[in-house]
């Protein structure tokens, strides 16, 4: 039986970063989420950190309640994000760590060093519906921790793979790191957890992550955001100049 195909959760988070730079209303990252369901993405994933230095609570709100996607919700293990996880009651809440001068996230949560609080939250959020996703380095001590606090989900790190991919793809360093996402997605799996990958994921990249097996769904948004800019860079250029021009001859 042929194994089924790995979904795509797109990551808005950078739509608000662009809109957030001048703090005016575009672009807007509901109509982002629009576009990414009409170019074939399975969900929508953003990232509503502490500082809010991109999406917004508005964003979220609004995000819930019009998009039709599955919603991921990336959120710090805070009382404060539970909460507003609880109130909107995304598809899907993964639990990611958060350090306030990072520029993105760094790795992942250590669930094996934080299980009884991290068994609380998964409880909080399984109470209001809500599967909880651990966003884990590939080590198998932190699946088996995930398993133990009762994740649905986990979501391997593959920051590791990309930049040793960039670096030379060809290195057998580099084909370890594939074997070692293989070796925790399978893990996760064998655990009754759903596999998941992301993190610095490409265009260049992604297919051999994509094709492990097992692997349920990918998070990207960095790399699809920045191909977005010039893919359509042209093409809005282009309307602008249309208008003025048509505005001086009528």
């Amino acid at each position: 039986m042929p194994q089924r195909m790995a979904r795509v959760s797109v990551n808005i988070d950078h739509i608000a970063t662009i809109r957030q730079a001048r703090r005016t209303w575009e672009p807007d990252p509901v109509a982002a989420a629009a576009e990414v369901e009409a170019g074939g993405a399975a969900g929508v994933t953003v990232h509503l950190r502490e500082d809010r230095r991109h999406i917004q609570d508005a964003d979220v709100e609004q995000l819930a309640r019009t998009v039709r996607l599955p919603l991921n919700l990336e959120i710090a293990a805070t009382s404060e994000m539970v909460n507003i996880a609880r109130h909107i009651k995304p598809a899907t809440a993964m639990l990611v760590p958060e350090g306030r001068l990072e520029i993105t996230t760094e790795g992942g949560l250590d669930v094996a060093g934080q299980q009884s609080r991290l068994q609380e939250v998964v409880a909080s959020l399984r109470e209001a519906g809500i599967p909880a996703s651990a966003f884990i380095d590939a080590q198998l001590e932190q699946v088996e921790a995930a398993a133990s606090c009762g994740f649905a989900i986990c979501e391997v790190h593959t920051g590791p793979w990309a930049h040793a991919f960039h670096d030379d793809p060809d290195a057998d360093s580099t084909l370890a790191e594939l074997a070692t996402v293989a070796q925790a997605g399978k893990a996760i799996i064998e655990a009754g957890m759903q596999f998941n990958a992301g993190h610095a994921l490409g265009y260049a990249n992604v297919a051999p992550v994509a094709s492990l097996p097992g692997l349920h769904e990918l998070h990207i948004g960095h790399a699809i955001v920045s191909r977005a800019v010039f893919s359509s860079l042209r093409v809005a250029v282009s309307d602008m100049v249309a208008i003025v021009e048509a505005s001086q001859t009528t």
